[in-house]
């Protein structure tokens, strides 16, 4: 299936969320691409300030790097990831994109594919799936990539951008890619706009009370959209 959004809907939400939470310069706290890669990777079901925590504790048994991380007993990685959760699994991981930015040569192997060869690459190691692979790309590598994770997605179904029942990853990717402004930074903007949003109002049990989108949610008893039968912004050519 093919998704196409209206630009003109999508680009008033997100004009709308900028106005409304006036965000600073949108940055990932980190010394170098290869500590965002780890932190993409272990940031996967937990919060960012334990993966700190986590990354805190490996700093002191020795350098942020591959062949550093790679020459550490795992048990020892194993324990410096506890509070992330998952950690054995998660130290099996580390270990495997470790071994991968071996063979690449460093950052700069990751810098010379093309994004679609370097997301290619990503997602063919264990642990790396589409999300954490386009985090990867847009704040490792900047790459202009649309990051689809949770908040993504529930706030595009109650705008009505999306239909109830999930699409593929890469057809929500590809519909707001084709909306949105093609460069790096303005999709690092969208991609903390929609998290902020997320946590501040559009939780999985809403809080609706000073929404800046209330009057265009679908689901909301009090929205202008409510009950109203409408084109949804969303559609496949072949409909």
């Amino acid at each position: 299936m093919t998704l196409q959004f209206d630009v003109n809907t999508v680009t008033t939400a997100f004009d709308t969320l900028a106005s409304a939470y006036q965000l600073p310069e949108v940055w990932w706290p980190a010394d170098d691409p290869f500590e965002i890669m780890l932190g993409a990777i272990l940031t996967q079901n937990t919060t960012w300030s334990r993966v700190q925590t986590a990354l805190a504790a490996l700093r002191e048994h020795g350098p942020l790097t591959a062949a550093a991380l790679l020459a550490l007993d795992p048990a020892t990685i194993a324990t410096c990831l506890r509070p992330t959760g998952y950690y054995n699994q998660k130290t099996q991981r580390l270990r495997d994109f470790c071994q991968h930015d071996l063979e690449m040569g460093g950052t700069a192997g990751w810098m010379a594919l093309t994004t679609p060869k370097l997301r290619q690459r990503l997602l063919s190691i264990r642990g790396i799936g589409h999300e954490t692979a386009d985090d990867i790309l847009l704040y490792a590598c900047d790459r202009p990539v649309f990051v689809v994770d949770a908040y993504t997605r529930r706030l595009a179904t109650r705008l009505g951008w999306l239909p109830s029942a999930p699409l593929p990853y890469d057809t929500v990717r590809l519909a707001f890619e084709a909306v949105r402004p093609h460069d790096f930074n303005s999709l690092r903007r969208d991609h903390a706009l929609i998290i902020h949003h997320g946590q501040q109002h559009c939780r999985p049990r809403p809080r609706c009370d000073g929404c800046p989108l209330l009057a265009e949610c679908v689901n909301h008893p009090e929205s202008a959209q409510s009950g109203a039968v409408i084109a949804p912004p969303w559609r496949s050519p072949n409909d």
